[in-house]
């Protein structure tokens, strides 16, 4: 019944997303149309402080659902946003990259802090309670489905992939699946860096 509820929830938020609104700004991304206030959240960073989505007005926010254990997904993408970061040059000051985890059971403070480095130090990790990181996917339509390894006290998680683009004055702008480019996302925190 979850499962059902929250991919009702995401095809809702899916179908907000205009395609037309996109080509109208020039973003590969769809859009939100009209933008909305992104779901504020306050859990734990991965520096060690509390972490409001909130705190970060005024820079252009990339939000990216994932877990530290993932073998294939979540290190592609973060090494396309780290990439992304780099062929920004002075303006990723501009931009902070929110990596929020659907695996908070394994996924502390500090072994986000410590995965993270790893592809940019200036990535924050999002975790917290079980209870907060689930009340985050609901808020932004993301799907997270815990599998046990056949043999093993193991166990990975099928998830949606998202980035979400969070304008300096916290709302939802654009939403790209999994597979874009680093160009793609470059492309579209310029544009959206202007508007």
């Amino acid at each position: 019944m979850k499962t059902l509820l929250a991919t009702l929830l995401l095809a809702a938020c899916t179908a907000a997303i205009s395609t037309h609104a996109a080509e109208n700004l020039g973003l590969k991304a769809g859009t939100f149309d009209p933008p909305r206030m992104a779901p504020d959240f306050s859990v734990k960073g991965s520096d060690g402080k509390p972490l409001k989505l909130s705190q970060y007005r005024g820079k252009l926010v990339l939000l990216e659902f994932g877990y530290t254990s993932c073998a294939d997904v979540c290190p592609v993408s973060l090494a396309k946003l780290a990439q992304a970061r780099q062929q920004l040059g002075a303006q990723a000051a501009e931009l902070q990259v929110i990596y929020v985890t659907v695996d908070p059971e394994r996924d502390t403070e500090e072994r986000m802090r410590t995965y993270l480095r790893a592809f940019d130090p200036s990535f924050i990790g999002a975790t917290g309670t079980p209870e907060q990181m689930a009340k985050v996917r609901q808020d932004y339509g993301i799907t997270a489905t815990r599998k046990q390894i056949a043999g093993s006290k193991d166990y990975t998680i099928g998830h949606s992939s998202y980035l979400y683009f969070v304008d300096r004055a916290g709302k939802l702008r654009a939403l790209l699946p999994y597979g874009r480019t680093a160009d793609d996302v470059v492309h579209d925190v310029k544009l959206l860096l202007k508007n």
